[in-house]
C-alpha cells in the first residue's frame, strides 16, 4: 500500500528530462539570443536611464525635448515611417489581391521579380534613385520638360525622394506580407455574396475587404517598424530636413561619441517597436509571419459596413466590368497596374547596368558603350578585393551558424506544446522586429568590452542575430509541410533521435534548408548597419565600402560595384526559387 501511495509522487522526476527533450534543440539559439540580443538590448535601456555616475537620470531623454532639432527629427522620422508604410499598403494591395488568385505556378512566377529587388542591395537601390533623381538624373529632366517641377527644382535631395526610395524598398514586403493572409481568405464567400445578388465590385468591398483588413494592417505595422531604423535612404536621397532617428544615431556614436545619447534614442525606437510588435500580435498574430492565415481575420469591419456597402456599388457603378458578366475587364486592368508595379520595382536596378560598362570616367545617360575596365578596377583593388572577400567570408559563416541555430529553434517549435510555441516563436522573431541600429549599438557595447568590436568574429554574431528570424521563419513553414509518420515510421525501427534527424529530416527537408542558408548569407553579405559599428576602421566589408564611396562621389566603379551585387542576388533569388519547387 505504501508503494502505490509513492509511486504516483515518482512520475513527475521520471517524466521532466522528457519534458526537456523538446526544448533541447532550441537552448543554442536561446542562449545565443539572450547573450547577443537580449543582453545588448537591456544595456541600452541602462544607458538611457543612467548618468555618467551610475545615477538614475532622464536628462538624455529631457535633451531630446528641450532642442528643437531633436524634435523636429524625431517628428520627421515618425512622419517620413508613417508615409512609407501608408503608401506601401495602398500600393501593394492590388498586387496581393492578384497574386493570392492566380495559380502557384503563376504566382511563383510573379513573385520571383517582386522578390529580387526586395532582397537586392539598399545601397544598390538607393544609388540608383541617386542617379535618376539627382539635378542631372534622367527623371528629373523628363519632370522638369513636362512642367512637373520647376527648372531650379530637383527630386532629390527632397522629401518625394526620399518617399519614392523607401517606398521602392518596402513596397515588396507589404506585398509579401498581405499575401499569406488573402491566400487564407476563403473566395466562395465572395461567390455567395455575388449569388445574393451583389455586383463583383460590391462583393470585394463589403466580403473580401474586410477579411484582408489584418492583413494590411500588418503589412503597414511592418513596414512602419523598419521604416523607423533607415538611415541610407534618407541620407543620400534626402536633405538636412529629412533627417532621421537613426543618422542622429550614427552621428552621436561615431562623430560626437556620445554613446548614451545614442542609447536613449535608440531606447525610443526600441520602445516604438515593442508596440508595433504588439500590436501586430493582437491584430494577426505572430503565425502569419510563418505563413499561416491569421485566426483573427475578419469581424473587424463590422461598423464600416455600410460605408463599405456604399463605396462598393459606386465603384460598380463606375467600373462596368466589375459587374457579375464583365469580370475579366477587371482581372485585365489588375493585370496591368501589377506589371506598372513590378517595372517601377525592377528598372530602376536595371538602370544601373548599363553605366557599368560605359567608356566615360563619369556617370551619364545615355553611357557610351561598351568598356569592362570598370569591372576589371573592381576586381584589381585591393581595397575592393578585400572588402569582397571579407563579405563572402563572414556571409558563408553567418549563414552557416544562423542556419545550424534556426534548424534546431524551428525543430523545437514543431515539438513543444502549443502553449509555449507563441512566446518562443516572439522570442526568435524579436531582431526581424526590432530595427538594426538598436541592435547595432547593443552589440557595440557589448563587443566594446569583449573586444570584439573590428573583428570578423564580432560581424559574423551580428549577422547572425539578424539571420535567425528568416532561417526560423523558412525552416517553420517547412516543418509544418513535413509528414511526420516518416520520423516516427523510424522511430518504431529503432533509430535514434540523431540518426532520424540525419537519414529523414535532413535529406526531405534539403531544399528548404538550402534556401534558408541562402536568405541567411543575403542578410549578412547585404547588412551595412551592424558594419558600420562594427566591422573597423581599415577592414570593411563590401556594403561598408560602397557607402564610404558614394558619400565621396558617383563612379561609374561603383556602377561596377552594384552591377555585380545585382546579378549575385538575381542568381541567388533563382537558387532559392530552385530549392522552393523542390520542396513542395
Amino acid at each position: 500500500m505504501w508503494l502505490v501511495q509513492r509511486l504516483p509522487q515518482a512520475g513527475p522526476r521520471f517524466a521532466w528530462p522528457r519534458r526537456l527533450q523538446g526544448w533541447l534543440p532550441a537552448l543554442p539559439a536561446l542562449l545565443f539570443l539572450a547573450v547577443f540580443f537580449i543582453v545588448p538590448v537591456v544595456e541600452i535601456l541602462q544607458g538611457g536611464l543612467y548618468d555618467a555616475d551610475g545615477v538614475l537620470s532622464i536628462a538624455q531623454f529631457a535633451r531630446m525635448t528641450h532642442s528643437a532639432v531633436y524634435v523636429k527629427v524625431l517628428g520627421s522620422t515618425f512622419w517620413i515611417a508613417f508615409l512609407t508604410a501608408a503608401l506601401s499598403v495602398v500600393l501593394g494591395y492590388p498586387v496581393a489581391y492578384l497574386l493570392a488568385r492566380l495559380s502557384s505556378r503563376s504566382r511563383e512566377r510573379w513573385l520571383l521579380w517582386i522578390v529580387l529587388p526586395f532582397w537586392t542591395s539598399y545601397l544598390v537601390k538607393t544609388y540608383a534613385w541617386m542617379l535618376l533623381l539627382s539635378k542631372t538624373g534622367l527623371l528629373t529632366i523628363v519632370a522638369t520638360h513636362l512642367g512637373l517641377i520647376g527648372d531650379a527644382s530637383t527630386l532629390a535631395p527632397s522629401l518625394t525622394g526620399v518617399l519614392i526610395g523607401m517606398v521602392h524598398a518596402m513596397l515588396p514586403l507589404a506585398v509579401m506580407t498581405m499575401l499569406p493572409i488573402m491566400r487564407g481568405i476563403n473566395m466562395q464567400l465572395v461567390q455567395a455574396a455575388e449569388t445574393l445578388g451583389a455586383d463583383r465590385a460590391t462583393g470585394f468591398f463589403t466580403v473580401f475587404l474586410p477579411l484582408s483588413g489584418p492583413g494590411a494592417a500588418a503589412a503597414g505595422l511592418l513596414v512602419f517598424i523598419s521604416s523607423l531604423g533607415f538611415f541610407i535612404v534618407p541620407a543620400l536621397l534626402g536633405s538636412p530636413r529629412e533627417s532621421m532617428v537613426a543618422q542622429l544615431v550614427i552621428s552621436s556614436v561615431l562623430e560626437l561619441f556620445d554613446l548614451r545619447f545614442a542609447g536613449a534614442l535608440s531606447t525610443v525606437l526600441l520602445l516604438c517597436s515593442i508596440v508595433v510588435f504588439y500590436v501586430y500580435d493582437r491584430v494577426v498574430g505572430l503565425s502569419s509571419l510563418a505563413g499561416e492565415a491569421p485566426q483573427r481575420a475578419g469581424g473587424q469591419g463590422g461598423r464600416l459596413l455600410p460605408v463599405l456597402l456604399a463605396v462598393g456599388r459606386l465603384a460598380g457603378k463606375l467600373t462596368p466590368g466589375a459587374g457579375r458578366a464583365g469580370g475579366q475587364g477587371s482581372g485585365i486592368g489588375l493585370k496591368a497596374y501589377a506589371w506598372v508595379i513590378v517595372l517601377a520595382l525592377v528598372l530602376p536596378i536595371a538602370f544601373v547596368v548599363p553605366l557599368a560598362f560605359t567608356k566615360q570616367s563619369f556617370v551619364a545617360f545615355p553611357p557610351e558603350l561598351f568598356t569592362l575596365k570598370w569591372f576589371v578596377a573592381f576586381l584589381e583593388s585591393s581595397v575592393w578585393q578585400s572588402a569582397l572577400l571579407r563579405s563572402l567570408g563572414v556571409g558563408f559563416a553567418t549563414a552557416a551558424l544562423a542556419l545550424v541555430l534556426g534548424f534546431g529553434a524551428s525543430l523545437a517549435l514543431v515539438r513543444l506544446p502549443s502553449r509555449w510555441r507563441k512566446p518562443l516563436f516572439a522570442v526568435f522573431i524579436a531582431p526581424l522586429i526590432v530595427p538594426r541600429i538598436v541592435v547595432a549599438v547593443g552589440l557595440l557595447y557589448l563587443f566594446a568590452r569583449w573586444e570584439l568590436a573590428g573583428t570578423n568574429a564580432g560581424l559574423v554574431i551580428g549577422h547572425t542575430v539578424l539571420a535567425i528570424p528568416y532561417v526560423v521563419v523558412t525552416l517553420s513553414a517547412s516543418f509544418k509541410r513535413f509528414d511526420w509518420r516518416l520520423d516516427d515510421a523510424a522511430k518504431m525501427l529503432g533509430a535514434s533521435a540523431f540518426t532520424r534527424v540525419r537519414t529523414v529530416l535532413l535529406p526531405l527537408l534539403a531544399a528548404s534548408l538550402g534556401s534558408a542558408f541562402l536568405f541567411a548569407f543575403i542578410v549578412s553579405f547585404d547588412d551595412l548597419t551592424i558594419a558600420i559599428f562594427v566591422s573597423g576602421g581599415i577592414n570593411t566589408t563590401l556594403p561598408k565600402q560602397m557607402w564610404d564611396d558614394i558619400q565621396l562621389a558617383v563612379t561609374p566603379t561603383l556602377a561596377a560595384v552594384a552591377t555585380s551585387l545585382v546579378f549575385l542576388m538575381a542568381f541567388c533569388v533563382w537558387l532559392s526559387s530552385m530549392f522552393k519547387r523542390k520542396s513542395y
